[in-house]
């Protein structure tokens, strides 16, 4: 028989090569010991470092809400309805102190607790409020707002610093054998807050520009038949939204339908507006039944309007609409169908805003200032009434909310080539307007004959449905604002003043 070619010597079990492989015995357990180390080294890396990237942005979460309930609770409060009441003075007036000053007061309250109910590691962190004005940093400011000068009342500024000292780790406590603290960590963010008011006025927070110049009384024609003293639309004493709520609710103002009048009803001499009512003597009028003495106007419910004071310049006005020509050459009706830049209706000044008794909104009948700029805005069809061609509004009163908007069949969107289907559901429409409401009980007007001031304590955001030939504006309400308290007064009313988180310091 044939031995292989290839053959395997016999390992000898020698005495030599025992010993060898006994020494290396216990190497194993020596590298997964050390492995060991470099595995919870990984384990700290990863999951105790996840555990603060998350806890952190709980805290950061924390602190922007936070910031923003103190701002909120410094907007509700009607504060910046009145920047020049500081610190107490002049004598009599409000101080800031009882809104945000130190820590006991109601916007550190506010943003406190809203800081602490959001766990930050799994437990409530510690909060710090501090104010300041304008941009100014959070270095610069002071837990009690009273020491944040007088721009503070035009755009105060709440900074919220959240901290968790006390973060607890897992997998790094490993480290604590070499002598140092790694059983806890901790977490820290910022965040700034601003009641942002943004005509910066410097006097009134509110001053809004392109405000349709229909000035109505504070009046709601929806509560009573009424002459003076009606249920109104703005408290004035507090400046917060006398009925609160959607109208299908049975309680709201917000989706009443009435119609606009012109409180003016017979021209008086040389084509100018007398306003005469229906009795000498009385003040404006809300849901007033004219039909069976005047042909020419609505029935209830609806509210008489004043024609605002029109800019003198026919520039002051713009993005006027294409349909504008020379039915427009009025700078009322204009200021109708465009954005008036140069009028400014600003809350809460006496004499600040002027009614013109100059302007006959109505005549001549059929194509007057207020029908003209009115179809001009809404696009709807020349010399119609009714829903000719404008965007219309769903559900126009009561039914199921939110509002819902379809654009008309001479929507310039409609109209462009290759453009939205009529009857398309939209979200933003010219038939959107707002209209400035005035203190009809602080400053009655009583058959008057020329410009008369009137002081503005709110608008009106509506839905223009159509308009007739005789001046007459249906609508449906969107909204309600008030500018807040009078100054002088307890600071619990409501704001318009925006509120919104901007870059941390």
């Amino acid at each position: 028989m044939l031995r292989p070619l290839i053959q395997r010597p016999l390992i000898q079990r020698s005495g030599r090569n025992a010993a060898r492989r006994t020494g290396e015995r216990g190497v194993t357990m020596a590298l997964v010991a050390l492995s060991m180390v470099a595995i919870i080294s990984m384990a700290a890396l990863s999951i105790d470092i996840g555990t603060l990237y998350q806890a952190s942005a709980e805290a950061q979460r924390a602190a922007d809400a936070a910031a923003l309930a103190g701002a909120r609770m410094i907007a509700i409060s009607g504060l910046t309805t009145d920047p020049t009441n500081g610190a107490g003075s002049p004598p009599g007036t409000v101080s800031w102190a009882e809104i945000c000053g130190g820590p006991g007061s109601p916007a550190s309250l506010a943003a406190i607790a809203i800081g602490q109910q959001n766990a930050v590691g799994g437990t409530s962190p510690t909060v710090t409020v501090t104010y300041s004005a304008g941009s100014a940093s959070s270095a610069a400011g002071s837990n009690d707002c009273t020491a944040a000068g007088a721009g503070f009342g035009i755009n105060p500024v709440v900074t919220v610093k959240v901290q968790q000292p006390n973060l607890v780790t897992f997998f790094a406590h490993v480290f604590s054998l070499f002598n140092a603290n790694y059983n806890t960590a901790s977490v820290s963010a910022t965040a700034s807050a601003e009641a942002f008011n943004s005509s910066d006025s410097g006097s009134y927070a509110v001053s809004p520009r392109c405000v349709k110049p229909w000035i109505v009384p504070n009046l709601d024609p929806y509560l009573s038949t009424c002459t003076f003293g009606c249920a109104p639309f703005i408290n004035t004493a507090t400046g917060a939204i006398d009925r609160p709520g959607i109208y299908a609710d049975g309680t709201g103002v917000v989706g009443e339908q009435f119609w606009l009048v012109p409180d003016c009803k017979v021209p008086g001499p040389g084509g100018t507006c007398t306003f005469p009512r229906d009795t000498a003597g009385s003040p404006v009028e809300a849901n007033y039944n004219v039909g069976a003495l005047d042909p020419y106007y609505q029935g209830p419910p609806n509210l008489e309007y004043l024609p605002g004071l029109a800019p003198t310049s026919a520039s002051a006005s713009t993005a006027i609409p294409a349909c504008s020509g020379s039915a427009l050459s009025d700078t009322y009706a204009q200021a109708i169908a465009g954005c008036d830049q140069a009028t400014q209706y600003q809350c809460g000044i006496p004499g600040q805003n002027t009614v013109d008794l100059t302007e006959n909104p109505v005549i001549p009948i059929g194509s007057g200032d207020t029908t003209n700029g009115a179809e001009c805005l809404t696009h709807q069809t020349p010399g119609t009434t009714g829903f000719t061609g404008q965007d219309t509004l769903l559900p126009a009163v009561g039914g199921t909310y939110p509002f819902q908007i379809q654009a008309g069949s001479n929507n310039p969107m409609v109209v462009a080539p290759g453009g939205l289907t009529a009857n398309t559901l939209i979200s933003s429409s010219t038939s959107i307007v707002s209209l400035p409401i005035y203190d009809n009980n602080a400053t009655p007007i009583i058959n008057p004959t020329g410009q008369t001031a009137v002081t503005i304590v709110g608008f009106l955001q509506v839905f223009i449905n159509q308009v007739d030939g005789n001046g007459n504006v249906q609508v449906t309400v969107m909204n309600v604002t008030g500018c807040g308290p009078a100054p002088g007064t307890a600071y619990n009313g409501t704001s318009s003043v925006p509120v919104r988180l901007i870059t941390p310091p």
